[in-house]
């Protein structure tokens, strides 16, 4: 190694710039999908609370901007863009001038992004936090120089490249959407699965999901994969590691089985399964759609956000559902990947496909 390309080395260790899989495909867009929940989810959970339960701090204008009045959750939604570029900043151990400079990047970002916004600040975020994490304390007017950079690269690339990125990824979005719908079984399948597995492996499905507005069937589709991950683990779990298990798994993260699976994989085939039954239930059976925020979609029973995705979606819609909406959604998301998972994990243990332990956390 050359001289030159050690100073490099050297410069970019210094300032943990670090060009990993591990970084930016799994820490930023965890971090990511963290911002999205606390912004665009959590506003959207405290309108429909508001609105279906008629709670009137919730309902009432608490601010006005421009002439257009917005209550807690909404406010709290607005400003998804600026709560995913810190998080994305966190992640990447940026100094607090970079951390604050990100909110205005990430606001403009989403705002040009359009319905790709999320996608797009995930990109933009990541190359304005590097630049200002590699200027960060290089001079003696840090304060001005760290900030400027980062905003000006961050705004500046959003500029470029926001909008053709959220086209694409709407495009994206739209086409699957489209297919379920074209498709109901075989998409409903194919999305359960590819979701379900994205919820437990270490990448975010809430952030994918948001990032390409899937909602509609296709939602629906999601949230039954994710479910089925998050049940299915639970439930087939519970000898090894009882209530406790069951709460962190079934309310928590299926993600928590990662290290099992990477020691036997065999334990993932009951809540994938699972997925494959549920999705196309869910999509040829009950027709369960997801119109809340797209989030809801990639969240499954994680504080119950992909049940009460598709509620808050009947309620934004003006949907009024039946005995038998409720009951699909109870089936979907509950029933159908507990009974499922359970009896196809007794019989993978008979077989000696799983053995005692392999699925303790």
């Amino acid at each position: 190694m050359s001289n030159k390309e050690n100073r490099l080395a050297s410069f970019l260790k210094r300032k943990n710039i670090v060009f990993s899989l591990q970084r930016y495909g799994i820490d930023a867009m965890s971090a990511m999908a963290q911002g999205l929940f606390c912004t665009l989810l959590v506003g959207t959970i405290l309108n429909t609370l508001g609105s279906q339960f008629h709670i009137g701090f919730l309902t009432a204008s608490v601010v006005e901007i421009a002439g257009k009045g917005y209550t807690v959750g909404s406010l709290a939604s607005a400003m998804v863009g600026p709560a995913m570029a810190a998080a994305i900043g966190s992640a990447l151990g940026a100094s607090g001038l970079v951390l604050f400079s990100l909110i205005p990047v990430g606001y403009a970002t989403n705002v040009l992004g359009g319905a790709g916004g999320p996608f797009a600040v995930y990109i933009v975020s990541i190359v304005a936090a590097e630049f200002g994490k590699a200027v960060s304390k290089e001079t003696k007017v840090d304060i001005l120089v760290t900030p400027i950079v980062t905003i000006l690269a961050g705004v500046g690339l959003a500029a470029l490249v926001a909008a053709p990125i959220g086209k694409a990824v709407g495009w994206v979005g739209n086409l699957i959407m489209w297919s379920t719908e074209l498709h109901p079984f075989m998409m409903g399948m194919l999305v359960a699965v590819l979701v379900g597995m994205a919820l437990t492996l270490p990448i975010s499905s809430a952030a994918i999901c948001a990032g390409l507005g899937l909602t509609g069937l296709a939602g629906g589709a999601a949230v039954a994969g994710c479910c089925a991950q998050m049940v299915g683990f639970a439930v087939m779990s519970f000898r090894e590691n009882r209530w406790g298990g069951l709460v962190s798994q079934g309310l928590g993260t299926s993600m928590l089985q990662m290290g099992n699976i990477i020691r036997n994989p065999k334990i993932w085939i009951a809540p994938t399964i699972a997925g494959m039954v549920a999705g196309p239930v869910a999509t040829c059976i009950f027709r369960m759609e997801m119109n809340g925020a797209a989030v809801n979609s990639g969240m499954g029973t994680c504080g119950l956000c992909g049940p009460i995705g598709v509620w808050t979606g009947w309620s934004q819609t003006g949907f009024v559902p039946s005995a038998v909406d409720w009951l699909g959604l109870l089936l979907v998301c509950i029933v159908l990947p507990a009974v499922v998972s359970f009896a196809l994990g007794e019989v993978l243990r008979r077989v000696g496909w799983i053995k005692e332990g392999d699925l303790k956390i």
